[in-house]
């Protein structure tokens, strides 16, 4: 498995993703896109102490946004629901760590880079220890916030899946070549990794030297998955411009499969497809 490093823009960010970045290259942008953090959070605090108290079922949004002291009308303007209340942060970490994919040095391996953007997110946790504790614990508690979280996570997932399947060497591929399958699996190992080592240090209270255990959590997943797919990536890459990679349906589908709640009839049309194109 060989990966190339494109001059071409790899995977096309998200309509809402390029209005959060593109807002945040003037100053007038910047100062609202730390306002919208702010309120936020401020509200993902007031939820978040509701259902400490309260409890979670019994919580409601006129409560969340009164303990906020803002109107519900407010609160809808900044999440679609109470659940997603205690995860204000998640929508600008991904736009991070697309950043750090979208401006990755050409010398640096995509798995290098993966796990480079993957790091924004537990930033994001260690940024506030005792907040991460608390949701960490509400989100073993209640069902649906640890259904919110696990949406948030394959979030992440896709995006790294995406730019793995733009690097790899369009030059090498062939029929019956399993690019496409590996690099699947080393983006679900980076994100696993990372998860791994996260939830390892919520279960210690946020203590503990959590980037070094990260570092060594990546350098078996690179170990595993990297050995010898970067071999030539350079050299190819400076013979002839490789043609962008294309995402392939068959990809997306395994996605699909594994990371969304899609009934079982549509999710089998859509492999029925496939393998009908395939043929």
């Amino acid at each position: 498995m060989k990966y190339f490093r494109s001059m071409s823009q790899p995977a096309k960010s998200s309509p809402r993703a390029t209005t959060a970045s593109d807002s945040q290259e003037s100053p007038a942008g910047t100062k609202a896109a730390a306002q919208r953090l702010k309120m936020r959070r401020e509200l993902a605090a007031a939820a978040m102490e509701l259902f400490a108290t309260k409890g979670y079922e019994a919580t409601t949004v006129d409560e969340i946004a009164a303990t906020a002291g803002v109107a519900r009308r407010t609160f809808f303007r900044h999440f679609r629901s109470k659940e997603e209340a205690i995860f204000p942060d998640h929508d600008d970490t991904l736009t991070r760590a697309e950043a750090v994919l979208d401006v990755a040095p050409a010398h640096e391996h995509p798995l290098d880079t993966v796990c480079r953007g993957i790091k924004e997110v537990m930033k994001m946790y260690a940024a506030s220890p005792a907040v991460s504790v608390e949701r960490y614990r509400l989100t073993r508690e209640v069902p649906a916030l640890r259904e919110r979280e696990i949406a948030s996570v394959a979030r992440y997932e896709r995006l790294f899946t995406r730019y793995l399947l733009a690097h790899f060497d369009e030059q090498d591929h062939h029929d019956g070549n399993d690019d496409p399958l590996l690099a699947e699996v080393a983006a679900s190992a980076v994100v696993t990794a990372h998860n791994h080592v996260l939830r390892r240090w919520l279960r210690a209270g946020g203590q503990g030297d959590v980037e070094a255990e990260l570092d060594h959590a990546f350098s078996i997943v690179r170990k595993t998955f990297g050995s010898g797919i970067g071999a030539g990536r350079t050299q190819n890459a400076a013979a002839a411009p490789a043609a962008p990679a294309e995402v392939r349906t068959q990809g997306e589908v395994l996605v699909a499969v594994a990371r969304t709640d899609a009934p079982l009839d549509e999710v089998m049309r859509t492999i029925e497809e496939a393998l009908r194109n395939k043929q």
